[in-house]
C-alpha cells in the first residue's frame, strides 16, 4: 500500500508542477521576450515483483522553454535591420521636410530673379532696386536658414549618438550580469533568465549590428563591428564617443578602452543608421547646399562686376560667402599650415578631401579614400591644384603622418550675406558700349564687350580700333597688332570680341556708357544667371544645383521608406516564426490546465484509495 501511496503522491506533485508551469505561461502571455515553458515527465524505475515489474509513479524531468536558436538569431538580425531602417527613415524624412518647408530655396531663387527682372524693366527706379536688395537679403537668409537647419539636424545626430552609445553600454552590462547568473545556476539553465538575456540581445541588436557566439559554460559573447567585443562571458566592454581628429565639435564612436575609432566599422541598428545618415546623406547635402551658394555668389558677383551703378562705379560683390575650410588633424606633430582657395568653381565637386604628408611628399585623397591627382608643388607661386581647388602649404616643416582636411563648400551657405546696403550700388547698366563705324565694309560687328580689369585707371577712356588689314589693327594710333578671329582685343582693362570678319579700313569704338542711369544691359545679364551653367564645367546652373540637392535627398528618403517597409515586413515574419515556437498559445494553455487539473484530481483519488485500503487492513488486524 505504501507503493500505491507513493505513486499517487508522485502523480500529484507532477500535476502540480504542470499546473504551476501552465499558470506561469498564461501569466506571461503579454511579456515581451517570454518563451513558453514546457514540463517533461518520465516514469520512475519499476519495482520487481517476482516475474513482473510494477510501476512506481512519475518524476518531473525538466521545465524547459520552447526555443529555437536559429529562429532567435534570425529575429536578432531582423531587429538590427529594422532598427537601422526605422532610424534612417526618420532622419531622411526630417531632412526632406526641411528642404520642402518654409525655407524653400527654389522659391527664394525664383523671387530673387523675378526682382532682378523688375529692376531690368525699370533700372532707374529706386523702388525696384530696393525690392531687389531685399530679395537678395532674403535669398541669403534662406541659404543660412537651410544651413542652420542642417546644422541642427547634425546636432540631433550627435545627441542621439551619445544616447545610443549609453544605452548600448547599459544593455551590454546587463547581459554580462545575466551571463554570470546563468553560469552560476546548477543543473538545468533557468528559462526565465535565458529569456531576459535574449530580450536584451534583441534590444541591443536594434541599437547596433551585432554578432553572438554561444560559449560552453552557457554564456553568450556579443561582438560589434569587425569583432569588437561588447560582452565576453561575465565582462562587458563599453563604447564611447570622442572628438573627431579634425573637428572637435564632431563626435565619433570609439572603443572606450583603447580609444580606437569604430565609426567606419559599425553597421546595423540605430547607431549604424546615425553614422550612415551623417556620412552619406547629411554631409553631402550640406556640401551640395554650400556648392549652390558658392555658385550663386560667384556667378552673380562676376556679372555684377561687369556693370556700373547709379554712382558711375563698377559693381562690387553682391554676395559674400566663406571659402574652403581647412582643419588640421589634432595629431599633427609638425608646424606646417595649409591655405585652400577655389581655383575653378566649374570643376568644384561635392566632397571633402584630406591632404596628408608621408614624410617625403604630400598626397590628396577624397572622402572615399581614393587618391586624387594634383598638379603644382604647393608653394604660393605654384600651388597644388585639384578638384577646382588650390592649396598652399606654409608655416614650418611637416612631420610624417601630418594631415589636413579640406571642406570646400561645407560652410558656404551658412555664411552667405549681401555685400551692399545701398540700392544705388546695384550695377544694372553696362559700363562700356562698343560701336562699328557706318562706313565699315567688312562683316565684323561688336560682339561681347566685357571688363577684364576693373582697376585699370583708363577703363572709361574712349578708344578707337582701326584695321589696316583683315589681320592687323591698331588702337588709338598705337603700334600694329595681329588680329585672330575669335580672339578678344584687350586694352585699358576692357576686352572686345568681334563677330564676323573685318576689312581693311574698318574701325570700331569703345566708349563709356553715357546712358548708364537708364541702361539695363547688365541687369538683363544678371537675370540670365538663373540659367547660366556655373558648376560641373558649365553644365549646371544654380537652380539645377539646388535641384540636385533636392533630388539626392529625395532619393535617399524614397530608398529609406522602401527599406523601412521591407525590413519591418522581414522583422514581422521573423517574429511570427519565432513566436510559432516560443509564443504562448492561450487555447493550448487552457487545454493544459484542464489536463493537469484532471491528472491532479486522479492522483488525489489514488491517494484516497491507498488510504482506504490501508484503513481496511488496519481494521482487519484489529478485528
Amino acid at each position: 500500500m505504501a507503493d500505491l501511496l507513493s505513486t499517487g503522491v508522485s502523480g500529484l506533485l507532477a500535476a502540480q508542477v504542470g499546473l504551476s508551469t501552465t499558470g506561469h505561461n498564461v501569466s506571461n502571455v503579454n511579456t515581451d521576450g517570454y518563451s513558453r515553458q514546457q514540463v517533461s515527465f518520465g516514469a520512475r524505475a519499476p519495482q520487481a515483483e517476482g516475474r513482473y515489474y510494477v510501476g512506481t509513479g512519475v518524476d518531473t524531468v525538466a521545465v524547459q522553454r520552447a526555443y529555437s536558436q536559429h529562429l532567435n538569431a534570425a529575429l536578432w538580425s531582423a531587429a538590427s535591420s529594422k532598427g537601422r531602417a526605422d532610424a534612417f527613415q526618420g532622419l531622411t524624412d526630417q531632412l526632406n521636410n526641411q528642404l520642402s518647408g518654409s525655407s524653400n530655396l527654389q522659391s527664394s531663387l525664383d523671387t530673387f530673379f523675378g526682382a532682378v527682372q523688375d529692376m531690368a524693366n525699370a533700372p532707374a527706379d529706386a523702388s525696384a532696386r530696393g525690392v531687389l536688395l531685399a530679395r537678395a537679403g532674403a535669398l541669403a537668409s534662406t541659404f543660412r536658414a537651410l544651413s542652420g537647419q542642417f546644422g541642427s539636424l547634425d546636432g540631433q545626430v550627435q545627441r542621439q549618438l551619445t544616447d545610443t552609445v549609453a544605452s548600448i553600454n547599459s544593455d551590454s552590462a546587463a547581459i554580462a550580469k545575466l551571463n554570470e547568473r546563468i553560469r552560476a545556476s546548477t543543473g538545468e539553465q533557468p528559462a526565465d533568465l535565458l529569456d531576459q538575456r535574449d530580450a536584451l540581445i534583441k534590444k541591443l541588436s536594434g541599437e547596433v549590428g551585432i554578432s553572438v557566439a554561444s560559449q560552453s559554460d552557457g554564456t553568450l559573447s556579443v561582438f560589434v563591428g569587425n569583432g569588437q567585443a561588447l560582452v565576453s562571458g561575465t565582462q562587458s566592454y563599453e563604447l564611447g564617443t570622442a572628438q573627431n581628429s579634425y573637428d572637435a565639435t564632431r563626435l565619433e564612436v570609439v572603443d572606450k578602452g583603447t580609444g580606437a575609432v569604430l565609426s567606419g566599422r559599425i553597421g546595423g541598428g540605430t547607431l549604424g543608421a546615425l553614422l550612415d545618415f551623417r556620412s552619406n546623406v547629411l554631409d553631402p547635402a550640406q556640401n551640395q547646399l554650400g556648392r549652390a551658394a558658392l555658385a550663386m555668389a560667384d556667378a552673380m558677383n562676376a556679372q555684377h562686376a561687369q556693370g556700373v551703378d547709379l554712382n558711375g562705379q563698377l559693381g562690387g560683390d553682391l554676395f559674400t560667402v566663406a571659402g574652403p575650410a581647412v582643419q588640421a588633424a589634432s595629431s599633427n606633430a609638425g608646424s606646417a599650415t595649409l591655405a585652400a582657395d577655389i581655383d575653378d568653381i566649374g570643376a568644384l565637386g561635392n566632397q571633402d578631401y584630406v591632404l596628408s604628408y608621408d614624410g617625403s611628399a604630400w598626397g590628396l585623397r577624397d572622402g572615399s579614400g581614393a587618391t586624387v591627382a594634383m598638379s603644382g608643388s604647393g608653394t604660393a607661386a605654384d600651388p597644388f591644384k585639384a578638384g577646382g581647388l588650390s592649396f598652399v602649404v606654409g608655416g614650418g616643416a611637416a612631420s610624417a603622418g601630418d594631415s589636413f582636411r579640406i571642406q570646400p563648400t561645407r560652410n558656404a551657405a551658412g555664411s552667405m550675406a549681401v555685400a551692399i546696403t545701398d540700392p544705388n550700388q546695384l550695377a544694372a547698366a553696362a559700363p562700356l558700349v562698343g560701336s562699328a563705324a557706318s562706313a565699315n565694309t567688312g562683316s565684323a560687328g561688336v560682339g561681347a564687350l566685357t571688363v577684364a580689369d576693373g582697376s585699370d585707371p583708363n577703363l572709361f577712356a574712349g578708344s578707337s580700333i582701326v584695321f589696316a588689314s583683315p589681320t592687323s589693327y591698331s588702337i588709338d594710333g598705337g603700334p600694329a597688332q595681329t588680329f585672330t578671329p575669335g580672339t578678344p582685343i584687350e586694352h585699358n582693362g576692357w576686352s572686345l570680341t568681334l563677330d564676323g570678319d573685318p576689312a581693311a579700313g574698318d574701325s570700331f569704338g569703345v566708349q563709356a556708357n553715357a546712358n548708364a542711369r537708364g541702361d539695363n544691359a547688365n541687369a538683363l545679364k544678371l537675370g540670365a544667371v538663373a540659367n547660366l551653367g556655373v558648376l560641373d564645367g558649365g553644365a549646371t546652373s544654380v537652380g539645377r544645383a539646388y535641384g540636385q540637392l533636392v533630388g539626392q535627398v529625395g532619393s535617399a528618403g524614397a530608398l529609406a521608406d522602401e527599406a523601412a517597409k521591407t525590413q519591418n515586413a522581414v522583422f514581422n515574419q521573423a517574429m511570427a516564426a519565432q513566436q510559432s515556437v516560443s509564443g504562448v498559445n492561450i487555447d493550448e494553455e487552457a487545454a493544459n490546465l484542464v489536463r493537469f487539473q484532471q491528472a491532479y484530481q486522479a492522483s488525489a483519488q489514488i491517494i484516497t484509495a491507498a488510504n482506504t485500503v490501508f484503513n481496511a487492513l488496519l481494521g482487519a488486524f484489529r478485528g
